[in-house]
């Protein structure tokens, strides 16, 4: 199979890039990444694949139409990465979110469309679709209720595809993650940001008082599911995929400052964030009793890994912060 990962050099996508060039189980004998290099977008992020025999990088967007048709006649799988992802930054502005989350969607599902032969498309949604939980938790017949302009452009894509796959018989499937974390975030994120941050010395910002509760998923495990979903899920199916740890932002940053070494000295509380969604949790019972997903690593295992990535990798996020303060 030949394989298109747009938005391939951000956090989730340029982790599964990896992944598919590690393995030699996978069978992707040509990968082509697509990503526009926003600063969220980062060449570097692209580790050299040693397994696949076709590797390509196209510096581009994925509303670019011209590009997107000519890259589309050559793959026989799409997954979309490619996305604005910060609500901090929807909340200043959502054009940009508008343009590529719901736009740049439009474009692909039109090439796909066009294209003269079946192209299997996975669109990587968020659990930030299904809006606020206070008990129990989403499954994929829950209603989308988002509250910030990132999550509705988010689920106004999921629409699309939705659609496509109703009108044109089109080959879809929608993955809607929980919070993810690990080595390559970008850190305007929680955990990145509050541990590079104790690593400068500066205090880490808690919004509130830090009782809004997450479910936190590692990005090998996501980036597993993702490839289970590529090759068994069913076709117009939405698969949720979470982490199986709930966390108030209050518990994740006592046990960062525990594993740091630092105390609560180093906490500053901030005005809380507007329309900020209290708890996410989903039910991924369906991809794990359909397509045999189980995350596989340990929650503390995997924060100290990441907090340990970010100490030996300054070099890596120093000028990223410093670029975007």
């Amino acid at each position: 199979m030949k394989i298109l990962v747009t938005g391939g050099a951000g956090f989730i996508g340029s982790n599964f890039v990896r992944m598919i060039s590690d393995s030699s189980i996978i069978g992707f004998e040509s990968v082509t990444v697509l990503d526009k290099l926003t600063y969220s977008g980062n060449i570097n992020n692209l580790a050299l694949p040693n397994k696949i025999h076709d590797f390509h990088f196209i510096e581009g967007d994925i509303s670019d139409q011209d590009l997107v048709k000519k890259i589309i006649s050559k793959v026989d799988v799409v997954i979309n990465f490619a996305a604005e992802s910060h609500v901090d930054r929807s909340i200043v502005s959502s054009s940009e979110f508008v343009q590529t989350n719901i736009m740049g969607v439009q474009v692909l599902l039109d090439e796909i469309k066009n294209a003269k032969k079946n192209i299997r498309f996975l669109q990587v949604s968020t659990d930030e679709i299904y809006g606020s939980i206070e008990s129990g938790s989403w499954d994929e017949n829950s209603p989308m209720l988002p509250n910030s302009p990132y999550s509705a452009t988010k689920a106004s894509a999921e629409l699309l595809v939705r659609s496509y796959v109703q009108t044109y018989g089109l080959d879809c499937v929608i993955t809607r993650c929980s919070n993810n974390y690990g080595p390559y975030h970008f850190p305007e994120k929680l955990i990145p940001l509050f541990v590079t941050n104790l690593i400068e010395g500066k205090k880490i910002p808690i919004y509130g008082l830090g009782h809004n509760v997450r479910d936190w998923l590692h990005v090998d495990d996501h980036c597993r599911a993702l490839e289970l979903v590529i090759k068994k899920g069913l076709p117009g199916n939405t698969y949720n995929i979470g982490g199986g740890r709930e966390l108030t932002n209050l518990e994740i940053t006592n046990l960062i400052l525990e594993l740091m070494n630092k105390d609560h000295n180093s906490i500053e509380y901030v005005e809380d964030r507007k329309g900020h969604d209290h708890r996410y949790s989903v039910n991924w019972d369906k991809i794990r009793t359909k397509l045999g997903y189980q995350p596989l690593i340990n929650f503390e295992d995997g924060l100290k890994q990441t907090i340990q990535w970010y100490v030996e990798n300054v070099e890596w996020w120093k000028p990223l912060k410093t670029s975007n303060s």
